[in-house]
């Protein structure tokens, strides 16, 4: 094996220069860096936003590469081929890679691991993703923590590596290889009239997220124990649509409310607890990979849940129509922006899975579908959490009233107003942009009358009450 031999860098959800372990170790080697993104099949099997998200990360990664003297090569196909084609091509002695956690990513990955060493090559995956590797926090027993709260006692008062700055130039080959079109790839194909109306709000790349991060620390952060909660208001970080795709890591997003934290900002530590939250996903994801296919808790697999996704109920709670107002808005805000506010995901979790009573998967899958900031273990242990069958969960006798929660986290109609139309006689843009970005088969006007609800707030607990009152918890 050449000491200069090419170290092929498999990037996946961590389309960034600084903060990267991997990156960072393969700059210092002083070997020639090829960096590599492949769309195989877990990539085609993202949902419409997500895949479309992707896409324009991947846009502004390659031209971030581009400025630092590289460039990011493309290929399609199943990862251990492409992988040992493009070894074979460039004389490529290693590939490297950030780890992943979810179930499918992990097989693959132990795969190409294996294969790749069998043939002699280097194979190689560091951390970046997590700030904590899940086999590295345990409990006094030796085993994996099951609860929140313990496990944030665990970590918070660990030392968490520094970020490492991004590389001012990455090493190149002599020679390129071949790679294919982004634009040829069609990323965005699946939102149809939608991308159009979602791209105004994404934030892309690298240098978006960390002025995000900035803004955030330099005034949101004060205020956060209380803002957070407040869909009406910019009182968030909104770097999820970053971190999904690895645009910033954990580990500067750390750092920097240990430093708010030190001048005395009240919410620095509870943002610190939200980005231990996710970790705690992937502990949990990590050990128990059912946590993304089947009730964590067991004892929820005899639980009735309705699992028709043709019930027209159902119908109307994807498409806003539900007739409850703090639930409709948090779909349509998804619809426009990508996103939803936590406060309105929780209300419109709660309401699928308690008032109608459906599986949590027909939401988790209707998210991944529609998230510009959709990950794979912050999804579904929020839609476990929410309807009770999860690690960690709201009691399942815990039923939002999405009436009583708009009055306390909306009181003046802010958030509804914004994102819908029907009913005023000169509706904001972002509550128009809705009928531009749904479906035209849908047949939406925002001239519509709005609709009465489809199971009424304080009727919709009691059924769920009375449900699981017939269930052995």
């Amino acid at each position: 094996m050449s000491d200069n031999a090419p170290i092929i860098l498999w990037f996946r959800r961590d389309l960034r220069m600084a903060d990267h372990p991997a990156l960072h170790a393969a700059v210092s080697s002083r070997r020639p860096v090829i960096p590599v993104f492949l769309r195989d099949d877990l990539v085609d099997r993202l949902g419409a936003a997500p895949k479309f998200r992707l896409g324009l990360g991947l846009e502004r990664f390659a031209a971030e590469l581009q400025d630092a003297g590289s460039r990011l090569v493309l290929r399609a196909g199943a990862a251990l081929p492409v992988l040992r084609a493009l070894a074979a091509e460039t004389g490529a002695a290693a590939v490297w890679w950030t780890r992943a956690y979810d179930a499918d990513s992990v097989a693959r990955d132990k795969e190409v691991k294996a294969a790749l060493r069998e043939d002699g090559m280097e194979a190689r995956s560091f951390g970046g993703h997590l700030m904590f590797e899940p086999w590295t926090v345990e409990t006094g027993q030796g085993s994996f923590y099951k609860v929140y709260t313990p496990f944030w006692r665990a970590v918070s008062g660990r030392d968490v590596d520094a970020p490492h700055p991004a590389p001012g130039r990455v090493p190149a080959p002599d020679a390129w290889p071949e790679s294919e079109s982004l634009s040829d790839w069609e990323l965005g194909r699946a939102m149809r009239r939608g991308a159009e109306v979602v791209a105004r709000f994404a934030r892309v790349g690298e240098a978006a997220a960390r002025d995000r991060l900035a803004q955030f620390m330099d005034g949101i952060v004060a205020g956060y124990d209380d803002s957070r909660d407040l869909p009406a208001e910019d009182g968030t970080s909104a770097l999820s649509e970053n971190l999904s795709l690895g645009e910033i890591g954990p580990h500067q997003c750390w750092h920097a409310a240990i430093r708010a934290r030190e001048e005395g900002k009240p919410g620095a530590e509870t943002f610190m607890k939200e980005l231990v939250w996710r970790e705690f996903a992937y502990h949990l994801l990590h050990h128990t990979p059912r946590l993304a296919t089947s009730n964590w808790r067991e004892e929820w697999d005899a639980f009735p849940w309705n699992e028709d996704e043709d019930d027209p109920r159902v119908t109307a709670w994807r498409r806003g129509r539900t007739g409850i107002p703090f639930v409709d808005a948090g779909q349509r805000e998804m619809y426009v922006t990508g996103r939803m506010h936590n406060r309105a995901r929780m209300v419109v979790a709660s309401y699928l899975t308690k008032h109608l009573l459906t599986h949590w998967k027909i939401g988790m899958r209707w998210f991944e579908e529609h998230l510009i900031d959709w990950d794979p273990a912050s999804n579904a242990m929020g839609w476990q959490w929410s309807a009770g069958s999860g690690p960690d969960a709201t009691p399942y006798f815990r039923v939002f009233n999405p009436l009583t929660q708009a009055k306390r986290f909306d009181p003046d109609g802010a958030y509804l107003r914004r994102w819908i139309a029907e009913g005023q006689d000169d509706p904001p843009a972002d509550a128009l942009a809705y009928f531009d970005a749904v479906p035209r088969s849908w047949a939406l006007s925002p001239d519509d009358d709005y609709p009465d609800p489809v199971v009424d707030a304080s009727e919709g607990r009691k059924i769920a009450l009375e449900a699981y009152e017939n269930k052995d918890f």
